[in-house]
């Protein structure tokens, strides 16, 4: 038996991938819930948000670049975030003027809202795919690894290399200092605090006279600002496909009903629980057991339960499971 590697093997295409993918849809899951627990509907435009965001990131980081400005050793991306942040707020919030706000004052039934969000995802999809193309998309620069394979083989003498990306180390940080600021706001701020008056009974927070425009804008520009910082994040990591971000919604949205929707603690749970599923499930385990066995109990097999073709039926069916078996998640959501 060989535990040493077996560990290193387990927490370099286990553990590590599973941390940044679930700090990305932990990220997401909250700004879905956070729209949920506050307007009171499901946000099916709420992908396409991160990826038309991602898109203006992308776009900004060519354009520092070509002016010869870089972050140095990290991203540029990072330097243009704020900027994409700035103009889909811009774009989320004249959508909300041009088209939410109507059926928010008819008090429309959620289940509009919903499919009214369904064609405002169409018409950014449509816009994303116009402006920057269906391709996939590469936008990362500055230093690639922190720790490289060889060089950690080199250290422990080890058969296994340990490889820990700068993107990975970037985007649990990150979303670690965003989840700490909301906590913060909700709780602490004057703002935080009407808008969770708000989300609790919309008509005593109106008698208590907060001004439900003003929370609904700041929920969507926190909302938004969450999902431009995700599918960055993500996008950095991995790749940036327009269609990846549609495809990334179910499982944001198992990940805000896992942890118990309109909970922002439950979609922070709900989204390593997604993401750890998702890798346990099709990650070939036959590397890590031959570490663990003897030689003539070697896997002839990848003990691999599923394609990583089918990773996101591992949402749905957990996302089936815990509507059957527990609706409303761990943390007892709406």
């Amino acid at each position: 038996m060989d535990i040493l590697n077996a560990l290193v093997a387990f927490l370099n295409f286990v553990f590590i991938p599973g941390l940044a993918y679930g700090s990305q849809l932990a990220l997401g899951a909250l700004a879905l819930t956070l729209v949920y627990a506050v307007l009171r509907f499901s946000n099916f435009a709420h992908g396409d948000t991160m990826a038309f965001g991602t898109m203006w990131v992308i776009l900004i980081t060519w354009a520092l670049q070509s002016a010869g400005i870089t972050a140095g050793p990290l991203p540029t991306a990072l330097i243009a975030l704020p900027f994409g942040i700035a103009i889909t707020c811009a774009f989320v919030l004249a959508t909300d003027r041009a088209v939410y706000r109507f059926y928010r004052t008819q008090k429309a039934a959620p289940i509009i809202l919903v499919i009214v969000s369904t064609g405002v995802m169409f018409v950014m999809n449509g816009l994303t795919r116009v402006i920057i193309g269906p391709a996939e998309q590469d936008f990362a620069d500055g230093a690639r690894m922190i720790l490289a394979p060889n060089d950690f083989k080199a250290w422990s003498g080890l058969a296994e290399g340990l490889a820990l990306k700068q993107t990975t180390l970037i985007t649990v940080i990150v979303a670690a200092v965003c989840v700490a600021a909301l906590f913060w706001f909700l709780q602490r701020t004057r703002t935080g605090k009407s808008m969770r008056a708000y989300s609790d009974n919309e008509d005593l927070a109106l008698l208590s006279g907060i001004n439900p425009e003003r929370v609904v804008a700041i929920t969507w520009i926190i909302a938004t600002a969450l999902a431009v910082i995700a599918g960055t994040l993500y996008g950095l990591d991995k790749s940036y496909r327009p269609f990846i971000y549609f495809q990334l919604l179910l499982p944001m949205a198992a990940a805000a009903v896992v942890g118990g929707l309109g909970s922002p603690l439950g979609a922070i749970a709900g989204g390593f629980i997604i993401a750890f599923s998702e890798v346990f499930v099709t990650y070939a385990w036959k590397k890590i057991v031959t570490y663990l066995v003897s030689a003539d109990m070697a896997p002839d097999g990848l003990l691999q339960l599923l394609s990583t073709d089918y990773k996101f039926a591992v949402s749905f069916t957990i996302l089936i499971l815990v509507l059957l078996v527990m609706p409303t998640g761990i943390f007892k959501g709406k």
